[in-house]
């Protein structure tokens, strides 16, 4: 684990989208309170274009709930992504609160359960940041090469307004056979990585032929010289 202060900043193959932060206003959710729980009332709430839910946190017991479908999605679909706050209201009461572990239908890869953490405005929370590749590596794809992305989220810790809703990685100045790691995205205040700062993000693979070339392959035998019967 490493902190704002620690982590390495490459200006040469990595680099934090440098644009002003915006805090995203909280999301307004109501939510219902549901008395009737498995598999077969959940079915029921889908097709009913609602989505079976459960609260907990804060020494709450947990309260399981339904949200509106629609509402849910549109929520994800803000610039803060799945971790976007909530202002959940469940009858006279509200809490603000963050979604975790979402679990989707295994094909059509809708939402089909979610579970709600109420935080606080000032504590620091966990969450998963989408990574995502920016620019072009142009000496890697002139060589023929590719860039193979490894890691594809980023577990960290950050107070609910601080979490990024992703984080670019700037790919056009490697080159071929080199990798970026953790420890070379620049950290933005007041979020800490929560991972090996060594862990490769993204690898610069040179050409299939160039690999075969460079890996010795066996000798072939050679040949005895032919031999006329009789000699």
């Amino acid at each position: 684990m490493f902190g704002p202060l620690s982590a390495k900043l490459s200006a040469v193959n990595c680099e934090f989208a440098q644009e002003e932060r915006v805090t995203m206003a909280d999301i307004a959710l109501v939510a219902e309170q549901r008395n009737e729980q498995g598999s077969s009332a959940s079915r029921r709430l889908r097709a009913s274009g609602r989505i079976p839910a459960v609260v907990y946190g804060h020494g709450e017991q947990p309260i399981a709930i339904s949200v509106d479908s629609r509402a849910l999605r549109q929520a994800f679909a803000t610039d803060a992504g799945e971790n976007v706050l909530f202002d959940l209201k469940i009858g006279k009461e509200k809490h603000l609160a963050m979604a975790r572990d979402l679990q989707r239908h295994p094909i059509r890869r809708t939402i089909a359960h979610v579970d709600f953490l109420v935080v606080n405005r000032d504590e620091v929370v966990s969450a998963e940041v989408p990574l995502v590749l920016v620019g072009e590596a142009l000496n890697v794809t002139r060589a023929g090469g590719n860039v193979d992305q490894a890691l594809f989220t980023l577990h960290v810790k950050a107070k609910p307004a601080d979490i990024p809703a992703h984080l670019e990685i700037d790919i056009s100045h490697l080159e071929l056979g080199h990798a970026i790691r953790v420890s070379e995205i620049a950290v933005p205040a007041g979020v800490i990585f929560d991972v090996d700062p060594e862990t490769t993000v993204a690898t610069a693979i040179a050409p299939r032929g160039t690999i075969e070339a460079e890996t010795p392959g066996e000798t072939p035998a050679a040949e005895e010289p032919a031999t006329t019967e009789g000699s």
